[in-house]
């Protein structure tokens, strides 16, 4: 990468980050390699999970913006004459942390910012990013409230109306199907059942929900109750150490054979958690590698591989935030409003084919997969079933 970064400094368990001289956007006229009548420079704020229990998804994201940041700007770090600076700053996951960050970067005059893999960072530095009128490109978290949330606030990931969204098309016809959410009863379970309701249900399907508590470990009872509801789909929605016996449940009471059983594909190294059932369970998907089919997927992939590390779940949704910040450096030299004028709209290829930032509410329109595992030697891999065109899956639109 030809440019320059600013890392943060300190170890993780430092209860002060330390600061880092400031390169706010210079206002000079003219000026050798600056842009005519404009900026000299433009400072980028990447702020994302570089440890704690998203840092896998956070890597993901860097290596994506990375090589977004060198595709856009054909390797010069520049764009229209105007010097890209990139600092990167670990939120590890943690939203006082960002804010923190947020504010310091703020300060030191940023006025573009991106990331993370986190919604509730992203919650917090979407509402730093209004306050402050600074540019905001959420990353790969999946909120649907990050969606409207303000004018300063974009996505360059998708969010969790368009998994659900995708999970639907698993079904001919969604008027008058049964669907059951079966999931923890936590935040994300609730989260996504509260999600099958309010769009699938609204398409005409009966919703039921079965949440099982987080500490539970015996599942036989929670899948037979699953299968006598009689359902026309399941959406599973699970995290955490009793993923493979829940499967492992659902197969041994005849649940798929029931019903399609459709769950979120996630990260690669999460391929292995299904067990035996992997064949059996039918994915909604954001990304996988072998999913798009498009000279800029070609190029990111190749990219990353190159720099030593691999594409993953999330890696699109870095390379797509630094195109969009390309974009908007060049049409709107820095200005916080032009530059939201210049992304609102606008469409171009990504590594998921061509998307659209929804002008009214800033959610990426963009195509999802249904996907399945097949077995690959001693590992799982991930295997196209078909494209879901962008519209077919576009959540409502916010506010």
């Amino acid at each position: 990468m030809s440019v320059t970064k600013k890392h943060l400094l300190g170890s993780v368990a430092a209860s002060a980050v330390l600061a880092l001289s400031a390169c706010a956007p210079s206002a000079t006229e003219g000026g050798d390699g600056g842009a005519e009548g404009g900026v000299e420079t433009v400072e980028v704020g990447v702020i994302t999970s570089e440890t704690g229990p998203l840092a896998i998804y956070g890597q993901a994201f860097l290596d994506g913006f990375d090589a977004g940041l060198d595709y856009a700007t054909d390797g010069t770090g520049e764009v229209d004459g105007i010097k890209i600076e990139v600092r990167n700053g670990d939120d590890a996951a943690d939203p006082d942390k960002a804010v923190q960050l947020t504010k310091e970067y703020i300060g030191e005059g940023v006025k573009i910012l991106t990331g993370t893999v986190s919604s509730g960072v992203a919650l917090g530095m979407a509402e730093q990013a209004e306050q402050n009128q600074v540019l905001y490109v959420s990353g790969a978290a999946a909120a649907d409230a990050i969606t409207g949330i303000n004018g300063y606030t974009f996505r360059s990931g998708r969010q969790s109306l368009q998994d659900v969204a995708t999970a639907g098309t698993f079904l001919e016809d969604i008027e008058g199907q049964k669907v059951v959410v079966y999931a923890q009863d936590n935040a994300f379970g609730q989260g996504s059942a509260d999600a099958v309701e309010a769009l699938l249900g609204a398409e005409g399907a009966e919703v039921k929900q079965l949440l099982v508590a987080e500490d539970i470990k015996e599942f036989t009872s929670f899948s037979q109750q699953l299968k006598d509801q009689k359902p026309d789909l399941v959406f599973v929605a699970w995290a955490g150490e009793t993923t493979g016996s829940m499967w492992q449940s659902l197969s041994q009471q005849g649940v798929f054979d029931a019903a399609p059983v459709v769950t979120g594909l996630g990260d690669v190294a999460s391929y292995g958690a299904y067990g035996p059932v992997a064949e059996r369970i039918s994915f909604l998907s954001h990304y996988f590698a072998d999913a798009p089919d498009n000279d800029v997927n070609t190029a990111m992939v190749e990219a990353v591989e190159e720099a030593g590390s691999e594409v993953d779940l999330f890696t699109p949704d870095g390379f797509t935030a630094a195109q969009m910040i390309v974009h908007a450096i060049e049409e709107g030299q820095g200005d916080v409003d032009a530059m939201i004028a210049a992304l609102e709209g606008h469409s171009f290829e990504a590594p998921k084919g061509e998307v659209t930032v929804r002008e009214g509410d800033h959610a990426l329109i963009q195509d999802m997969y249904q996907a399945r595992l097949v077995k690959d030697g001693d590992s799982w891999k991930a295997e196209l079933v078909e494209t879901v065109p962008a519209d077919e899956v576009a959540p409502p639109e916010a506010g």
